[in-house]
């Protein structure tokens, strides 16, 4: 998993309530047995003209132009602006992934759904809740200034803006470990590596039955 340490990206603001894991990733892509290549189908139904289908190549779909993430200015964003209740619905992990393989490292909002919120985490995405009124204020700022960015700084809990403003956040501080350092579930576990082998050397060592495979 990447690390997030500090992070300066160009904020995309969509200005919609209630955004639930469908409409970040549509249930027809969960199809997929692979963990990659969900960017291009994030937020497929708001942001093609078509329905889209897994395997279809995105390049050739007619745009929703009023979508904002098909707006020009807002291309290359990283960070994502977002309304309360964030993420709401099904469970499906597939939604921190589209997100993070589109190019979003953060989403901001005041508030997420429950189990999204764990899942982001889990993925290296890191989900950021603020106050209603700094997310109004973001708002506003990103569209009075045209390439508007934002830097997280992770370390110290906070979202700088251009101008000075420095909003604080709160994180538990396991997953800001997990994160500061690029920690998955899998990650954790490999930091005792050592152990683990060792443990099986000497367990083999005195039941050696355990290495007999069954034929066929």
């Amino acid at each position: 998993m990447e690390k997030f340490t500090v992070h300066t990206g160009l904020v995309a603001p969509l200005d919609r309530e209630n955004v639930d894991t469908d409409a970040i990733i549509p249930k027809q892509f969960l199809k997929s047995i692979k963990r990659t290549g969900f960017g291009p189908n994030l937020f497929d139904e708001w942001r093609y003209l078509d329905v889209g289908q897994p395997g279809q190549d995105c390049s050739t779909r007619p745009l929703n132009p009023n979508f904002v993430l098909n707006q020009p200015r807002f291309q290359g964003a990283t960070v994502l602006l977002a309304r309360k209740n964030f993420g709401c619905g099904s469970s499906r992990e597939h939604a921190p992934w589209a997100l993070q393989q589109y190019g979003f490292r953060a989403v901001i909002a005041p508030s997420f759904a429950d189990i999204f919120f764990n899942n982001c985490y889990k993925n290296g995405l890191l989900p950021i809740a603020l106050s209603e009124m700094q997310v109004d204020h973001l708002f506003n700022e990103t569209a009075a200034f045209n390439g508007y960015q934002l830097t997280i700084d992770l370390d110290k809990q906070a979202v700088m803006t251009a101008d000075g403003r420095a909003y604080e956040f709160d994180i538990a501080p396991f997953r800001k470990y997990c994160l500061l350092n690029g920690f998955d579930d899998i990650g954790l576990t490999l930091r005792h590596a050592d152990k683990i082998r060792a443990y099986e050397a000497e367990r083999l060592a005195k039941q050696p039955w355990l290495a007999t495979r069954l034929p066929g």
